[in-house]
């Protein structure tokens, strides 16, 4: 299986083994699922990390408002009844005016805390530095794993606003947020390998030749978006060592400008008499002082 070590930009994503019998068309579309998925995990897992903390949503009449706002316009959350976590709750006010307040218990609290943790794990980009590939069906695994923990604390499901659900039933809107600037549009995608754009009508081993066993950094790119730049000649690693040996090197000739210039008259081999005490048989006498 061909290794593929995916990266948008600079920054590592994940790694992902293919053949190299597939059309690039058809890995595009792959590692794009894999790309907007994680994405999709992050976006869930801070939802939930809100949710534990503040409660379900707001309507989005009321998002914001001050109570005072609230208490004047006669606006009422429909849903914060019908939407009671498992086991109760405490208030906890949302300093941001998103949520209602109605923080899970501690127990519950720590099923969503649990949920999210294990699920970071699984889409973690730390996964490339050991050698583990992702796959699709380990980023539905992560959310499903979410989706299971708020049935456990919401058996009567969120709010249909409420964000988390919306990602669930992939009918969230991410017009004018950051994370719409994020994701790539399975349609805009290209890959890029060495600097130069993998066509679409090739196949993989086209690009890359015939061996099975190869490993490579392919980046992910919106369309017209321009090249993405390549990789450095040096890796850091072996930056790192040059910098630590040029930095020994000064230090040593340092040391040397230091150092007194007649201090080698101190060695035994810049002694003039010293082939004549040889030759007389006189270079060890030791001389022993008596009374």
């Amino acid at each position: 299986m061909v290794l593929l070590h995916v990266k948008r930009g600079d920054e590592s994503q994940f790694l992902y083994e293919t053949s190299t019998g597939i059309g690039i068309e058809q890995l595009a579309y792959e590692l794009v699922t894999i790309y907007n998925g994680r994405l999709k995990v992050s976006r869930v897992c801070s939802e939930i990390e809100e949710l534990a903390k503040h409660g379900t949503m707001l309507p989005p009449d009321m998002l914001g408002l001050t109570d005072e706002q609230i208490e004047e316009l006669h606006l009422v959350d429909e849903w914060a009844d019908k939407c009671i976590p498992s086991g109760g709750w405490r208030f906890n006010r949302d300093p941001v005016g998103r949520r209602n307040g109605r923080q899970p218990q501690p127990k519950m609290g720590d099923v969503l805390a649990k949920a999210v943790e294990d699920a970071k794990a699984m889409i973690s980009k730390k996964l490339t530095n050991e050698n583990k590939p992702l796959t699709q069906r380990i980023v539905q695994d992560a959310l499903d794993l979410l989706r299971g923990a708020v049935t456990i604390v919401y058996p009567m499901q969120l709010p249909p606003h409420d964000p988390i659900r919306m990602e669930f039933s992939n009918t969230e809107d991410l017009s004018g947020t950051q994370a719409s600037l994020e994701v790539i549009e399975p349609s805009k995608v290209q890959l890029w390998f060495a600097g130069k754009l993998m066509h679409a009508d090739k196949r993989l081993g086209e690009i890359v030749g015939a061996n099975e066993k190869t490993k490579i950094i392919v980046k992910l790119a919106k369309l017209n978006e321009g090249a993405p730049s390549r990789e450095p000649v040096i890796t850091e690693d072996a930056k790192r060592q040059m910098m630590l040996h040029a930095y020994r090197r000064q230090e040593e000739l340092k040391k040397l400008e230091q150092d007194d210039d007649d201090q080698y008259l101190d060695s035994a081999w810049s002694d003039s008499r010293s082939l004549k005490r040889q030759v007389h048989g006189l270079e060890d006498v030791k001389f022993k002082f008596t009374k």
